[in-house]
């Protein structure tokens, strides 16, 4: 039997309408999350990591400006999630193991789970409030700006 014939099948969710929280950027921003964590391969893993840390700095920063501006009565709240994530991430990145197919899965569940769990509870409600306080024809303010440095690139700069 051949290392292919036993190889295990790569875990993979996709996108769904059913993840969004109807704000436009930041469901552009989560569906690419979800497209990033989909490339995750053994043999350009590295490289996805990278392009996937950069992203997630620009989309919470996006999230958290947003938040923010808004005067989301929840946002230091949200903030810890993302910090928690975010040192988890980092410890999990920072162990000396070698990257071999069971470990790149093991990181692919991880950030699908949470990506999944947070969406649906944490920006779902985070979008609800919005729409509810600013309106349904609330234009995304954040939706061509450029994400400022902030506490995130620290967290991550420990990889």
């Amino acid at each position: 039997m051949t290392d292919i014939a036993t190889r295990k099948e790569p875990f993979h969710v996709e996108w769904r309408d059913g993840f969004k929280i109807h704000l436009g950027q930041l469901d552009r921003e989560h569906k690419h999350l979800f497209t990033l964590v989909r490339k995750l391969e053994l043999e350009t893993v590295d490289k996805t990591i990278q392009e996937l840390l950069n992203y997630v700095v620009t989309h919470f920063t996006n999230e958290h400006k947003l938040m923010e501006e808004a005067g989301y009565p929840a946002f230091a709240d949200h903030l810890k999630l993302h910090e928690a994530f975010s040192n988890e991430l980092a410890d999990f990145l920072a162990s000396n193991e070698e990257w071999n197919d069971d470990r790149v899965q093991v990181l692919r569940k991880f950030l699908n789970k949470w990506l999944i769990g947070h969406i649906m509870v944490h920006d779902l409600r985070f979008g609800n409030w919005y729409r509810e306080h600013q309106g349904d024809d609330a234009v995304d303010p954040n939706a061509n700006d450029t994400p400022r440095p902030g506490w995130i690139d620290r967290l991550l700069s420990r990889i």
